[in-house]
């Protein structure tokens, strides 16, 4: 009976072991694709977004280095 509850147990720890690992494997194989995409969806906001940034930068520059800087109306507080 002894040898019986042995290799019952040793059954199931090996069949968790087999479970375990083909579960991961699987896990990973299922979540990688989804990552490269949103990888890629990053990357291409990441790259607008400097694109904005330096069009704005050569507004700027443009705009001080062309003409003298705008002054402010006068405001009557009274």
């Amino acid at each position: 009976m002894q040898i019986f509850f042995l290799g019952a147990l040793l059954g199931v720890l090996l069949g968790g072991t087999l479970c375990v690992a083909y579960l991961r494997q699987e896990i990973t194989a299922g979540i990688s694709p989804k990552l490269k995409r949103v990888e890629l969806q990053l990357d291409a906001i990441e790259t607008q977004l400097n694109l904005a940034i330096m069009t704005r930068y050569a507004e700027l520059s443009a705009h001080s280095a062309g003409s003298t800087p705008r002054q402010l109306p006068d405001r009557d507080d009274h």
